[in-house]
């Protein structure tokens, strides 16, 4: 009986111990999942900023807006939000297009970190929605949708201008007439178009016929004479 007895703990140690060590390798498989999917989200940040110019203040893939920026913000008429340091120059730039029979129409300007975030998650579900894998979609949706703390949209500089009569976000925008006086004269009140055709091996973007960048007038001419988008640009004035 004892010896029985001797048994039957053993084999409920054996059992209790097998628990645990189940129990154990449980969460380390589920910690391995976690931290796997943790990986599939990031990305490499070097976030530097080596220019004093605030207007050249580099934001994208591989920078975030610097931790003790500041936006002064100033309403448009149609409550759309842009900082102050840009509003003098952007009010000019509608005005003089208006009096050459242009109708732009800024749909998006300013934007808040928490709406940044709704926007590339938009993207990436409807990524995963077309069967990529989450890698792919977070990797396809920062392609259109910049990430949250990566967007330009969240400095305040940057604003997206269509023409009234085609609101469409695709390449036809760039055959618009408000599109082609954008892209010829922008520069003259200090404004960049962002993500120019054949520079998104530079800056990651897709091309964006309708994002313009608020530099600053004697940047823009520059970058509008060299030709270079704002990467290579800021890399020149190091």
């Amino acid at each position: 009986m004892l010896e029985g007895a001797i048994k039957v703990k053993k084999i409920n140690k054996i059992k209790v111990l097998g628990v645990i060590f189940l129990m154990i390798g449980i969460v380390t498989c589920l910690c391995f999942l976690m931290n796997h999917q943790n990986k599939l989200v990031t990305h490499k940040i070097k976030n530097y900023q080596s220019n004093d110019d605030e207007l050249l203040t580099l934001v994208n893939f591989e920078n975030t807006i610097p931790e003790d920026w500041k936006v002064d913000l100033v309403r448009l008429n149609n409550n759309q939000l842009v900082d102050r340091r840009i509003y003098k120059d952007l009010t000019a730039m509608l005005k003089v297009a208006k009096s050459e029979g242009l109708n732009l129409l800024i749909c998006s300007s300013y934007r808040t970190n928490e709406k940044q975030e709704q926007l590339y998650q938009n993207k990436v579900n409807n990524y995963l929605k077309q069967g990529y894998s989450k890698q792919e979609a977070y990797d396809k949706a920062a392609f259109w949708v910049a990430r949250p703390k990566t967007s330009e949209h969240q400095l305040g500089f940057a604003v997206d201008i269509v023409s009234i009569n085609n609101q469409r976000l695709d390449h036809s925008q760039e055959k618009t007439a408000e599109q082609q006086w954008l892209i010829q004269n922008s520069w003259r009140y200090g404004f960049i178009l962002r993500y120019p055709t054949r520079k998104n091996d530079i800056t990651k973007v897709g091309y964006e016929p309708w994002h313009y960048r608020y530099v600053g007038k004697k940047h823009a001419k520059k970058i509008n004479e060299l030709g270079v988008c704002l990467e290579e640009y800021v890399k020149m004035n190091k």
